[in-house]
């Protein structure tokens, strides 16, 4: 009987096991590492597109109209920034403050422009000399613009409420209404422009602009007055 006699596997025959058992190994992991990346990115898309706490925002407001169009004729002489801070207290008439009242700091910010209405001129408002080297112009005193507040420098800076008070806040359905206090800030710098010498100011460079322009159109003497001076 003829006995089958094995050879001895040689360092030859060893070394493509090992590397194809080292490459089948390496496939594993990509593969593993493969699948992991794609489950993670998969539920961070899943989470950003099906998120049941996420928010949508959609403008639907209309297309903005013009409704009108004026010439200006007027000259903007100055403008002046202002700040109020507006302290309002709501108390009620026979609770405490604690229990129904409010105290608001509002920290108001805006700009009142101080112009002079060119169109307010008459007929004989500039007057010139017969040889055209002088000339004399009448103007109408600067007015002054309505409030410019601006929201982002308006702000609220503290606020107390009573527990009635923070009750009713907690169950409206919109924010609190805060147009009280812009309109109060408002009616607040505009009195403190009227009181300021923004106007007197305005007055002063618009006869300097008058000056400069009249001049350099040729005119040797220029006067400059308003209309309510003699």
């Amino acid at each position: 009987m003829n006995r089958q006699t094995s050879t001895p596997q040689t360092a030859t025959d060893a070394e493509p096991v090992e590397q194809h058992r080292s490459r089948r190994g390496w496939r594993l992991l990509v593969g593993v590492l493969t699948v992991l990346v794609l489950l993670v990115v998969g539920a961070r898309l899943t989470w950003t597109y099906l998120n049941p706490f996420g928010e949508t925002t959609v403008d639907r407001s209309q297309p903005v109209l013009l409704q009108s169009i004026q010439n200006m004729s007027r000259f903007q002489a100055a403008s002046g920034n202002f700040q109020v801070i507006v302290d309002l207290e709501k108390d009620a008439a026979f609770l405490p403050d604690a229990i129904k009242g409010s105290r608001t700091l509002f920290v108001g910010a805006g700009s009142v422009d101080a112009y002079v209405d060119f169109s307010a001129m008459g007929k004989d408002a500039i007057t010139v000399s017969p040889d055209r080297t002088e000339v004399t112009v009448r103007l109408p005193r600067a007015q002054l613009e309505k409030t410019n507040l601006d929201n982002k420098r308006s702000y609220v800076y503290a606020q107390e409420r009573g527990i009635l008070d923070r009750v009713q806040g907690a169950l409206s359905n919109s924010p609190q209404n805060q147009q009280e206090l812009y309109v109060l800030a408002e009616k607040k710098i505009a009195e403190a422009a009227q009181a300021s010498d923004l106007r007197n100011r305005a007055d002063q460079n618009t006869k300097i602009m008058l000056d400069g322009m009249m001049k350099s159109l040729g005119f040797k003497k220029v006067t400059v007055k308003f209309a309510d001076e003699p």
